[in-house]
């Protein structure tokens, strides 16, 4: 994208467009409290030497393909079709937003309605809506909709603490200024999670774990999902690598009531971060409590197929104390991305790509147990791990880093008591050579 700065004259003109005399005049409805008094630390730089200033920001990151990267933690990196890459490029699907006045936009909605159907099989759902922001918002949504659906009556979940600490974070954010209360469930030495102090709980709406879980376990999400029912609560299940589902069972064939994750390694790159994608799937029973929108498809009065906004759930479109949630808009070009990447993999594609991914993290996982690591957690893993290093590897995690290795995320900063431990991933894209020598460094 051009960098087309404005200039005064051209700022001037659009306020008098707008019929404001300045900036401040156009920022008067903010609330003198709430506006920014100081001076932003903004210097003037040309076009070009933006690039230069933005390129050395950019070097400092440690990435592919410079580094190896033995990094997931919900972000992962895979090979992406160039076929994707050039039609999310065509200029009619360049839009980050859905339209405001659907109908009259076919091919969006269209696009849409292919996103849901292919992210309902994917999790074995009834049904999806069109995203939401993305997978830490779509749990904590979830979360708030197990409570509407028991009408507001129960008002603890319980959440495990082998769901991404990011994701808890911000379930904690929506449920801070409510009634609501979580607790929290402890792991197992299987690295799955205790679902036993869900026991006693009299108002509890739902169960929460993750699969595979932060330490890249496989729950046993129908033990979950049976707990959950057997308390009359719902069953909620979240993801960050959705392709596991290529491989192991997905959470709707285990009896999960509401599924929802991080859809980025669904042909989003990784962009250091963001933009994500939040999937979001349920039983078709709870689907007036569903957050976002949905696409739905029918025929018009000649009998020829279309595309309707079906459900809106925000307040922008209903009454504000009727809503289910603000959020309405979906992600819209990254659930596009996210189709066009499903459908060139096709179910056979998932399948074979999730094989390829289990068997080269096996492969490592393997081969660092060989060289003397630990790995404490026996349970069944998709593409990532937590292996135990020697005693003071921080000293050898930073000699990695100087020879352009990544060797996973240090557990301690999220779990104090797994000092030592590091949470590794592998993804198609980490070749033998890479994985041989990052075991050689650590003999």
């Amino acid at each position: 994208m051009r960098y087309l700065p404005h200039t005064s004259d051209d700022i001037a003109d659009m306020l008098r467009a707008v019929g404001a005399e300045s900036l401040d005049d156009l920022f008067s409805s903010i609330p003198e409290d709430c506006r920014f008094k100081g001076e932003l630390n903004l210097p003037q730089m040309t076009e070009w030497e933006l690039y230069d200033h933005m390129a050395g920001l950019a070097g400092q990151m440690a990435a592919s393909p410079e580094y190896r990267v033995f990094v997931g933690a919900g972000s992962y990196n895979h090979h992406i079709p160039s076929s994707v890459r050039y039609l999310i490029s065509r200029s009619e699907f360049m839009t980050a937003y859905t339209p405001y006045q659907p109908e009259i936009s076919q091919g969006t909605l269209q696009a849409i309605f292919e996103y849901q159907t292919l992210t309902a099989r994917l999790l074995g759902m009834e049904v999806a809506n069109a995203s939401m922001y993305d997978g830490a918002s779509a749990l904590a949504e979830a979360l708030l909709m197990a409570i509407r659906v028991g009408r507001g009556k129960k008002k603890t979940v319980a959440v495990s603490a082998l769901i991404h600490p990011m994701y808890r974070k911000v379930i904690q954010t929506y449920f801070d200024p409510t009634d609501f209360k979580i607790v929290e469930l402890p792991y197992r030495p299987d690295g799955t999670t205790d679902l036993s102090a869900a026991d006693g709980i009299d108002d509890l709406a739902a169960i929460a774990v993750q699969s595979p879980n932060f330490f890249g376990c496989i729950e046993d999400v129908q033990a979950a999902s049976d707990k959950a029912h057997g308390v009359s609560a719902l069953s909620v299940v979240g993801f960050t690598e959705p392709l596991a589902f290529g491989l192991f069972r997905n959470p709707g064939s285990q009896g999960a009531d509401i599924v929802c994750g991080e859809g980025q390694s669904m042909g989003i790159p990784q962009s250091f971060g963001g933009p994500g994608l939040g999937m979001f799937a349920s039983l078709s029973k709870y689907v007036r409590n569903m957050p976002g929108r949905l696409i739905g498809q029918t025929t018009d009065e000649d009998g020829k197929r279309g595309y309707v906004l079906t459900l809106a759930t925000r307040e922008q479109h209903i009454r504000r104390e009727k809503a289910t949630s603000n959020i309405c808009s979906n992600q819209g070009l990254c659930a596009t991305l996210s189709t066009m990447y499903m459908a060139s993999l096709g179910g056979t594609g998932i399948r074979q790509l999730a094989r390829r991914n289990y068997d080269k993290a096996e492969y490592l996982k393997s081969e660092l147990r060989k060289a003397g690591l630990k790995i404490p957690f026996g349970r069944a893993s998709f593409n990532e791990f937590v292996a135990e290093f020697p005693e003071g590897s921080e000293s050898s995690y930073d000699a990695l880093v100087r020879k352009k290795i990544i060797a996973g995320i240090p557990m301690e900063c999220y779990y104090g008591e797994l000092r030592d431990h590091y949470l590794l991933c592998v993804t198609e894209t980490m070749s033998k050579a890479d994985m041989d020598e990052l075991v050689r460094e650590v003999k």
